[in-house]
């Protein structure tokens, strides 16, 4: 019988929440596991994540579901667009998790869809509750609730102590997309 499996957040205002969730998916393929990513913000947003994850199918399979960023970067989506494509994510993300074809779970940055109102907290604790014994639980994003931080089984704070951003520069091709 496999080990149980563990429920992972990542969050905090640093940089490097996806980052740490994409090393332990790539750590996870190469011990022969298979992963699933959701993400449910970045939306249509090509990134290196997408670009290297596509060489790994169909170990590694990320889902990009979220209809872009929430209210920033000339987002003129209605609200209720966001809320329904972030639902219809979990949902995914739930069929695909009982499936059993896979050993861990990434759900990028669920805890912004969850602090932005898109998805009930409860939905998420009902999503951990439904958690297969062996399936190992990544959940990243900003301000994650206590209620979440309460059940896991690791946390880590990314803290910012200095960033690019703050000196004006965009975001850098290979570092943060």
């Amino acid at each position: 019988m496999r080990e149980k499996g563990i429920v992972v957040v990542l969050t905090g205002e640093g940089k490097g929440k996806t980052t740490s969730a994409l090393g332990i998916g790539l750590r996870a393929v190469g011990r022969g596991m298979r992963v699933l990513m959701v993400q449910f913000i970045k939306g249509e947003l090509e990134s290196g994540e997408w670009m290297s994850i596509k060489r790994l199918y169909p170990d590694f399979e990320l889902q990009s579901m979220g209809r872009g960023f929430v209210g920033i970067m000339g987002d003129r989506k209605p609200r209720d667009i966001h809320k329904e494509e972030a639902q219809r994510a979990l949902s995914f993300a739930l069929e695909k998790m009982k499936s059993g074809n896979y050993d861990v779970i990434i759900l990028d940055e669920i805890n912004v869809a969850v602090s932005l109102g898109l998805i009930p907290v409860e939905k998420i604790l009902n999503f951990i509750d439904e958690k297969p014994y062996n399936i190992h639980l990544i959940m990243t994003g900003r301000g994650a609730c206590p209620e979440i931080l309460e059940r896991a089984d690791l946390v880590t704070e990314m803290v910012e102590v200095k960033h690019p951003f703050k000196e004006g520069r965009g975001a850098i091709r290979g570092i943060d997309y």
